[in-house]
C-alpha cells in the first residue's frame, strides 16, 4: 500500500476498533413514518430537526414548485456577482422582519452562516468567549477566525464575565452562544448574557437553530447582537441567515469568505423559507407551536425544547436502547463519543409537530419499558 493508502487502513481500523464506525441509513419518507434501509422496515423517526412539519406543508411545497418554474434549479453564481434573485432579498427582508432587526443576511448552510460571522468579527486581536458546549460551526468559526478563543463552563456566567473582565484586559471581545444546546436541549440564559454583554461592551452572537420554542429575547436593534438562525430546522428548508444592526451585517456581506465564494442558495431553497417565515409568524404557527409543545409535554413535561435527551451513561447502553427501539418501529439515534465526553451516551429525541399523540405515547412507553428493564 502506498502511504496515504496505509495511513487511511489504519485510522479505518482505529475508528472500527472504537465501535465508532458509522454510515448513512436511507429512510423513504414525507414525515415522521417511512421505511429504513436496507430491508425497508416501517419505522417512526425521532430524529429530524423538522420541528414544525413544514418540511411537508403543501404552502412551502408548492413555493419552491414555483421557484423551480421561474428561475430554474440553481441559482449559478455567488451572491455578490449574479446569483441574487428577488426572492433572496425577500427572504432577508422577512427573515429581518421575524428577528425584528434592522437587515438579515442569507447564507446557504447554518454552518456557513457561524464561520462567516465569526471570522468576520474575530481576530487575533479578539478574545473570543464560548460556551463548552456549543455547536461544532461555532467551534470551527472560532478556530478559523484565528482568535484567542476563551472557552467558559456551560451556561456559567460568573465565569464568563471573569473571563471579559481579565482575560480581554482592554480589547475588543465577542461572547458567543447557542440559546438552545443541540444535545442536551437545555437553554443558555440569554437575558443574563445580553446584559453582561452590554454592561462590559461585548458583541454577543448568539446561534438560536434550535430555539423553536423560544428563547426570543427582545433585543435593542441598534444593538451590538447578532442572531444566527437556519433555515433547515423550524422553517423546513435548507440554508442559514444572521439578522441585525445594518452596519454589522453589510460588514458580513463585504468579508465574510463563506458568503463571498460561494454560490448563491437555491431559488427553490429561498422560496420555500420564504412561505415558511409566512406560516410561523401566523396563527397557523402559533399552533403548531402549541402542538410542539403538546407533544414535548407528553414525553417529558416542562421541558424546554424539543430535543429530549434520555441518559444512558455508557456506549454500549446507548446502542443497545437504541437497537431495541428500532426493533420497535420507532427510530431514535444513539449519541456516544465523540460527539459527546465519554460516560455520556445517550438516546436524542428530537420532536416534531408532525408527530400524532398516539406516536409520541407509544414512544414514552417503550422508553419506561427499557429503562426498567
Amino acid at each position: 500500500m502506498t502511504g496515504w493508502d496505509a495511513w487511511a487502513a489504519d485510522e479505518t481500523a482505529r475508528v472500527r476498533a472504537a465501535g465508532q464506525w458509522r454510515a448513512p441509513r436511507d429512510l423513504d419518507a414525507a414525515g415522521p413514518a417511512g421505511t429504513l434501509a436496507p430491508d425497508g422496515r416501517p419505522v417512526v423517526q425521532f430524529a429530524s430537526n423538522d420541528y414544525l412539519g413544514l418540511t411537508q406543508h403543501p404552502k412551502v411545497v408548492a413555493a419552491a414548485h414555483d421557484a423551480l418554474d421561474r428561475w430554474g434549479a440553481g441559482a449559478g453564481a455567488a451572491r455578490l456577482i449574479v446569483g441574487s434573485r428577488p426572492v433572496h432579498t425577500e427572504l432577508e427582508h422577512a427573515l429581518a422582519g421575524w428577528k425584528r432587526a434592522q437587515s438579515a443576511v442569507l447564507f446557504p448552510t447554518g454552518f456557513a452562516t457561524n464561520l462567516g460571522v465569526l471570522t468576520t468579527f474575530a481576530g487575533p486581536d479578539v478574545l473570543v468567549c464560548s460556551d463548552e458546549l456549543n455547536h461544532a460551526s461555532i467551534i470551527d468559526g472560532t478556530r478559523l477566525a484565528r482568535a484567542d478563543v476563551a472557552v467558559y463552563p456551560h451556561r456559567d456566567l460568573d465565569a464568563l464575565e471573569h473571563l471579559v473582565t481579565t482575560r480581554a484586559a482592554g480589547r475588543r471581545a465577542v461572547v458567543v452562544t447557542d440559546t438552545v444546546f443541540s444535545m442536551d436541549g437545555d437553554l443558555a440564559d440569554v437575558d443574563g448574557t445580553l446584559a453582561l454583554c452590554h454592561d462590559h461592551g461585548a458583541l454577543l452572537v448568539v446561534d438560536e437553530a434550535h430555539a423553536v420554542l423560544g428563547p426570543d429575547p427582545e433585543v435593542d436593534p441598534d444593538a451590538p447582537v447578532l442572531r444566527v438562525g437556519t433555515l433547515s430546522k423550524t422553517l423546513g428548508s435548507l440554508g442559514g441567515f444572521v439578522a441585525g444592526p445594518r452596519r454589522l451585517t453589510e460588514l458580513v456581506v463585504n468579508r465574510a469568505r463563506s458568503y463571498i465564494f460561494t454560490t448563491a442558495s437555491t431559488p427553490a431553497d429561498a422560496a420555500a423559507a420564504l412561505a415558511a417565515v409566512e406560516i410561523v409568524r401566523s396563527q397557523e404557527g402559533d399552533d403548531l407551536r402549541a402542538r410542539l409543545r403538546r407533544n414535548v409535554d407528553q414525553l417529558r413535561e416542562g421541558h424546554r425544547s424539543p430535543i429530549v435527551p434520555v441518559p444512558c451513561g455508557g456506549e454500549e447502553r446507548a446502542v443497545a436502547m437504541a437497537a431495541a427501539l428500532l426493533e420497535r418501529g420507532l427510530l431514535v439515534p444513539a449519541i456516544r463519543p465523540p460527539t459527546v465526553p465519554p460516560g455520556t451516551a445517550r438516546l436524542r429525541v428530537a420532536l416534531s409537530a408532525a408527530h400524532s399523540l398516539e406516536q409520541v405515547r407509544t414512544l414514552r412507553v417503550a422508553l419506561d419499558e427499557l429503562a426498567a428493564r
